[in-house]
């Protein structure tokens, strides 16, 4: 390759990347031409928005209902007894069905504080700062008749309120409701306790103090 036929590729490929960059220049500038629309698909899809006229159907609305007996993926809730707080067959289920370690005291104890402190207290005996403040007083939970009520029942009153208390199903997940009555059931434990509840390592220490 000559000198001639170099100088000649070097203007043309100078003259290709100033056009480009020129070109750019432009982009976004206002014109009288309408845009080219390489797929006018990807800009007018035919697609049926919700609450608008649809010529398909009969009933001329483009939302439909949703086949019968359909569930939203994560919304099967067939678990009666960890959902509903009852067996299949009506009963109020005895114990919580959860695993009851430390990790899900101290959750029940984080959502205790938030959602059921400010009436029934910390401790748990009703006495908070609601009622300071001129409010009913809620229910102490280490009445005998609360202690002997099965945890669905505990788990049912969280959920959909009892007399004038609301319920917190919406704003507090099932896993977190029977965290909060496995706590319950700990505050209660802790205010009614005797000293068969103390190991017996621990119990002439105890009697000492």
């Amino acid at each position: 390759m000559n000198r001639e036929n170099k100088r000649q590729i070097l203007g043309l490929a100078t003259w290709l990347f100033m056009a480009t960059i020129l070109t750019g220049c432009f982009r976004g500038l206002p014109g009288d031409q309408p845009p080219i629309h390489i797929n006018p698909n990807m800009d007018t899809q035919e697609k049926l928005k919700p609450h608008r006229k649809s010529d398909f159907f009969e009933d001329g609305s483009a939302m439909r209902m949703p086949v019968a007996g359909t569930v939203a993926r994560g919304y099967l809730k067939d678990n009666t007894i960890f959902y509903a707080g009852v067996t299949k067959v009506g009963d109020t289920v005895a114990v919580a069905p959860i695993e009851v370690n430390l990790e899900t005291l101290q959750r029940g104890q984080e959502r205790y504080n938030i959602y059921c402190a400010p009436c029934h207290s910390r401790v748990g005996d009703g006495k908070s700062i609601m009622m300071e403040r001129g409010n009913m007083m809620a229910t102490s939970l280490h009445e005998a008749r609360i202690r002997a009520v099965p945890d669905g029942h505990l788990f049912l009153v969280a959920s959909n309120g009892i007399r004038n208390m609301s319920g917190y199903k919406a704003q507090i997940s099932a896993q977190d409701r029977w965290a909060i009555v496995a706590y319950i059931r700990a505050l209660q434990r802790s205010q009614n306790a005797s000293i068969a509840d103390v190991p017996e390592e621990m119990r002439k220490e105890f009697i000492k103090q």
